[in-house]
């Protein structure tokens, strides 16, 4: 398990994650709608996620949603890495629906992130951009590479819990144990 605190400005976070987990979270952010995401994205991880943000919602969400990536990032980070006996890539497609939402991701060690989720507006309160700030924040923090595409969808709440969960169930897959692997690269190290 790894616990990180991080207190700035303009959020105040407590984290604790473990991949070893069996999905059970205790979220607290003050964005209601991002909770649920948090919730659904632990839940089909398999990662115990006990995270809470005590952020300048005044202003928005903006800073709670990136920080709160930022801070599950560098946990995921200090999970996973060094990798070994792991199948190190993942991939699901998740509907919702009429949402449909893929994600592919490696364990690389090299950030990187694709997004093609076109929507706009709010779902609740949740300004729906800031689901691309959370999932930037992550993978930049965490050392992965990430593809997250939405297929189809109109609703909303139903393409964004997709590509949450999409995400989810393939890090899921990633971090499947696999002895055979060893280290899951030709160069020995990620």
């Amino acid at each position: 398990m790894t616990e990180i605190n991080r207190k700035t400005k303009e959020t105040d976070i407590k984290c604790k994650l473990d991949i070893k987990g069996n999905g059970t979270s205790k979220i607290n952010t003050g964005v209601g709608f991002f909770d649920h995401m948090l919730e659904a994205l632990s839940k089909h991880s398999g990662i115990d996620i006990e995270l809470s943000c005590d952020g300048d919602l005044h202003i928005d969400a903006h800073h709670t949603v990136e920080d709160c990536g930022i801070v599950l990032g560098k946990a995921l980070k200090d999970e996973i890495f060094p990798i070994e006996n792991v199948e190190r890539y993942g991939n699901a497609t998740v509907v919702m629906d009429e949402a449909a939402t893929t994600c592919a991701l490696d364990l690389s060690n090299r950030p990187f992130l694709v997004y093609e989720v076109n929507v706009s507006g709010k779902v609740g309160e949740f300004d729906v951009e800031l689901a691309e700030e959370f999932f930037h924040a992550l993978v930049m923090n965490a050392g992965l590479t990430c593809h997250i595409i939405n297929e189809r969808g109109r609703n909303k709440h139903h393409i964004l819990e997709a590509s949450f969960k999409a995400f989810a169930v393939a890090l899921r897959r990633a971090m499947a144990k696999n002895e055979k692997l060893g280290v899951p690269s030709t160069k020995g190290v990620l």
